[in-house]
């Protein structure tokens, strides 16, 4: 018996080294990252001379490190904590996670451990209970039975070493859309933080001419007294000063509605954000190095996770053809059997073993099976187009940024010009109507400009910080 145990042990052994030698074929081609349509090198546009080519980019500077404003340092941190998007975000990675671990065991052997006891009696009459009876001298048949049984599939064309590939894919996937989720959380506090300065400054701005359109009021009533002016003077100052007191609620409520927004963004209840710091505080960055295009790739975790799903479709490829092919399945077992309780751990006569192999091969579920492996090449085919995709979209969205930076920069120096120039504009317009050399028309006009002027140049200051920020996440930075 202890020899048959011993052979069978042999044939099993000789299988598994002759299906280890098989397991080193794999179809499916490995994958390769295909031809993308990137730029040498990043420029602001095609009419301008100015690149960035440069291989640092900001993109590798630390967020903490980034953002310089402690406010806004203290409202990221609490948004990478407690943000619901990003903490579900990262549940998903954990749960692909726990994948891996169960795909690192796909190419080890079942193993059970079979322990069972059985009493059958049959009829005195019928055959086999006669045949019990003469044999045994009792009416039953005991049994009992103790087994650890293996099964195995030879990984002969790769199909799990596929599979383990697929699962680690996703795996990196949900790391990278991790990643995505924080880079664009950052982008969204930042730019609602800056949002809520400029309306901090728009509200000042509001405010500092709503005095002036007050000293209006009064000198044209003064002057309304003397016989200067009609009545209809009066009504139109009133009328340009209360259009300016109108602004004042409204930037209030943007600024209540923005404060409850930046809450929800780092998960907090609504409310009030104090101690903030004002929008000419803020300072713009002077190196916007963007390192190369190729860089960008590797490092932008959307285009990182598309090129993973297209590595998880190039998985699957080989995955549905080694389906179509033979599939060797190894089983054996061992253990000892006893018809008696009494008689069960006798060793080596209550001993058994069994071995043995079975390869299957798919015939009428062939076409169902191809059909599969069609679907995958052509799912493999999609996810190419759609890596290409997102590298052309983030392409574009760090040119944009570019360009915005550039012009940004011209726009600002004139606003600044322009703002000056109207300023005096208002100085000049309220002497002279003092003086009765203008009339109030010349006065509102003058200091309707100069306000929407000092409007313009705070939302160009927002703009400036924002489009930084929105280069910094396009470029790939916010998830060290």
């Amino acid at each position: 018996m202890t020899s048959i145990i011993t052979n069978s042990y042999k044939s099993i052994a000789v299988a598994l080294a002759l299906a280890g030698s098989l397991s080193a074929c794999k179809v499916g081609k490995n994958y390769q990252r295909p031809e993308l349509p990137l730029p040498q090198q990043f420029t602001a546009d095609s009419a301008t001379t100015v690149s960035y080519a440069d291989t640092s980019s900001i993109a590798d500077i630390q967020w903490k490190e980034f953002f310089t404003d402690p406010v806004l340092q203290n409202l990221i941190s609490k948004g990478i904590t407690y943000n619901n998007n990003l903490q579900a975000a990262i549940k998903r990675m954990d749960q692909a996670q726990q994948q891996v671990r169960q795909a690192r065991l796909l190419q080890l052997p079942a193993v059970n451990l079979q322990v069972t006891g059985s009493i059958n009696r049959p009829s005195e009459n019928s055959l086999n209970g006669l045949s019990i009876g003469s044999f045994l001298g009792k009416s039953y048949v005991e049994n009992y039975n103790a087994a650890l049984n293996f099964s195995w599939e030879a990984d002969i064309w790769g199909k799990i070493r596929r599979q383990q590939e697929v699962t680690i894919s996703q795996y990196l996937q949900q790391q990278e859309a991790v990643k995505a989720v924080q880079t664009q959380l950052i982008s969204d506090i930042a730019q609602g933080y800056y949002n809520l300065l400029m309306l901090d400054k728009q509200l000042e701005i509001t405010k500092n001419n709503l005095l002036l359109n007050d000293s209006l009021v009064l000198a044209t009533r003064a002057l309304r007294d003397g016989g200067s002016v009609t009545t209809l003077a009066v009504q139109q100052v009133e009328s340009q000063r209360q259009a300016t007191a109108l602004l004042i609620p409204q930037l209030e409520e943007s600024i209540a509605l923005q404060e409850n927004a930046l809450q929800l963004l780092t998960g907090q209840n609504p409310g009030k954000l104090d101690g903030r710091s004002n929008l000419s505080q803020q300072t713009l960055r002077e190196q916007l190095s963007t390192g190369l295009p190729i860089a960008m790739v590797s490092r932008r975790p959307d285009v990182r996770s598309t090129e993973l799903a297209l590595t998880v479709a190039n998985a699957r490829v080989g995955l549905t053809q080694a389906n179509m092919y033979p599939a060797l399945n190894l089983t054996a077992g061992g253990g000892l059997e006893s018809f008696k309780a009494t008689n069960w751990f006798s060793i080596p006569n209550s001993l058994f073993g069994l071995a043995s192999g079975t390869i299957l091969q798919p015939l009428f579920q062939h076409r169902n099976l191809k059909t599969q492996f069609e679907i995958a090449k052509l799912q493999r085919e999609e996810a190419v187009i759609n890596f290409r995709q997102s590298v052309l979209q983030a392409t574009t969205e760090v040119s944009n940024a570019l360009v915005r930076t550039e012009k940004l920069k011209q726009q600002r120096q004139i606003a600044d010009a322009q703002v000056d120039t109207l300023r005096s504009a208002v100085q000049n317009a309220q002497l002279l109507f003092k003086s009765d050399m203008a009339n109030y028309l010349e006065v509102i006009t003058a200091q309707t400009n100069a306000l929407q002027a000092e409007l313009n140049v705070a939302t160009i200051q927002r703009s400036q910080l924002g489009v930084v920020v929105e280069l910094y996440r396009s470029l790939g930075g916010g998830y060290k």
